[in-house]
């Protein structure tokens, strides 16, 4: 069996999300284990880098799979993207080590998010940003998201109110830039936590309407109760962006 990397993107608004499920085959793993199992001839599982929520979007998601035999990436690249559907489409096949895996294996994700502030959205992209059609305060998200930065414990954060395993997480980084009344917050970090990015987009776009000071994000964190956080972001405006590896991983 020879493993590969995947690097793939998907628009997320007619799927239940990555995770497969067997109430449903509108998954993007689902669709993405059908046909490299039609080429494998066999059963195959594909490991993602994170689970995409139902609605949301990818850019640059990563996956890996196992499969016999020692095809070409440019063979594997052309099949694959010959049968998925047109909303599903993979950028790159590339052979990788036997221990490498999309998700224990990432070091670093970036997600970015979208919201159009204008009064109505704009027709060709009305799928894949928020449409809030209030005015934001662009600086005081920018003070709010400075408290952010660094290793934390993201409960707060967390959509999954029974977690057991940690919920600490670093973000390195959040860039806002507004343009003509449209937003994009792009988050960096080593990790996130279920519906963390849209929990965070939520929180910000409450200190942008002034509903909360910048400061009470130091408190929503150290209170580590989802309910001291803001609201959970919809999931049209949310792309994961990019997910890195060291080369040490992906050598051979």
């Amino acid at each position: 069996m020879t493993n590969y990397l995947l690097r793939l993107q998907y628009d997320g608004t007619r799927y239940e999300g990555w995770q497969k499920q067997k109430t449903t085959d509108r998954t993007i793993q689902g669709k993405l284990e059908s046909v490299f199992g039609q080429l494998a001839g066999m059963p195959v599982e594909v490991q993602g880098s994170g689970r995409t929520d139902a609605g949301v979007h990818a850019l640059g998601q990563a996956a890996n799979v196992h499969l016999p035999g020692s095809r070409s990436g440019e063979e594997i690249l052309e099949y694959a993207n010959r049968f998925l559907p047109e909303d599903i489409r993979i950028l790159e096949v590339k052979q990788v080590p036997d221990r490498f895996h999309a998700r224990l294996s990432a070091v670093r994700k970036t997600y970015c998010y979208q919201i159009d502030t204008r009064s109505k959205k704009d027709v060709f992209e009305r799928k894949y940003v928020y449409g809030f059609p209030f005015a934001l305060d662009c600086q005081a998200m920018e003070q709010a998201a400075a408290c952010l930065i660094g290793t934390h414990d993201f409960k707060s954060f967390c959509g999954n109110k029974k977690m057991k395993k940690s919920t600490v997480r670093t973000l390195e980084r959040i860039t806002i830039q507004e343009s003509e009344g449209k937003f994009v917050i792009t988050y960096t970090g080593d990790g996130f936590l279920q519906y963390m990015v849209r929990i965070l987009t939520g929180t910000l776009v409450e200190v942008g309407l002034g509903r909360r000071s910048p400061e009470s994000v130091k408190q929503a964190l150290e209170a580590k109760d989802r309910g001291a956080a803001g609201f959970t972001a919809p999931p049209e405006g949310l792309f994961l962006k990019n997910v890195e590896y060291t080369e040490a991983d992906l050598s051979l």
